[in-house]
């Protein structure tokens, strides 16, 4: 069934049916209820901080160790579905890159999955900032996480110095580059991570 067929189903409905149906699907599905609360009442910056818990969340749980960065993107996912506006999107995006980079930091290299995971969102993030012209509004941001990777492994850090580099081009990167070769020998296997 899809969505032209739904449509003719629902128009058949009297109001009332029709209204019964929707707080039926309010009060038993927990997307379509935050959809519709953001509906009647669009706070976008108590939604988003609602989402940017849920993601804090994923990586530094209330109960156990193990952090699931499914979870993480399924509340990227679930927020950008909403509607919210696409600069609290980047901002979350933003966010779980960098609840990444300080989990690691807190507490050592993880694996090859979890830093491909962190660049194909920093990518994404960068991407929507650039075609929405958010890339001045994030700047120092980006360069922190950017900055906050030096010394991790898996090659992780040499990526993100290269997006960086592709999103803010500047004169200062031989600076950057400079202060690079001074850092001692990163820990952990090389990988290249690829680009979306």
């Amino acid at each position: 069934m899809g969505l032209t067929d739904i449509k003719k189903e629902l128009k058949k409905l009297d109001k009332d049916k029709l209204i019964d149906l929707v707080a039926d699907l309010y009060k038993k599905n927990k997307s379509v209820k935050e959809f519709f609360d953001f509906y009647v009442n669009p706070n976008e910056r108590e939604l988003f901080e609602k989402y940017r818990d849920r993601l804090f969340e994923a990586f530094y749980p209330k109960r156990g160790y193990n952090f699931k960065l499914k979870d993480g993107k399924q509340a990227i996912s679930d927020f950008k579905k909403i509607g919210a506006s696409t600069d609290l999107l980047a901002d979350l995006m933003l966010f779980y890159v960098e609840t990444g980079v300080k989990f690691t930091n807190d507490y050592g290299d993880v694996n090859e999955t979890f830093y491909k995971s962190l660049a194909t969102t920093f990518v994404d993030s960068l991407t929507l900032m650039r075609n929405e012209n958010l890339l001045d509004k994030f700047e120092d941001r980006v360069g922190k996480v950017v900055d906050d990777t030096s010394g991790i492994g898996w090659g992780f850090h040499d990526y993100l110095v290269q997006v960086w580099v592709d999103f803010y081009p500047t004169d200062d990167y031989e600076d950057f580059e400079e202060k690079e070769d001074n850092v001692t020998e990163q820990k952990g296997k090389i990988i290249k991570l690829g680009r979306q």
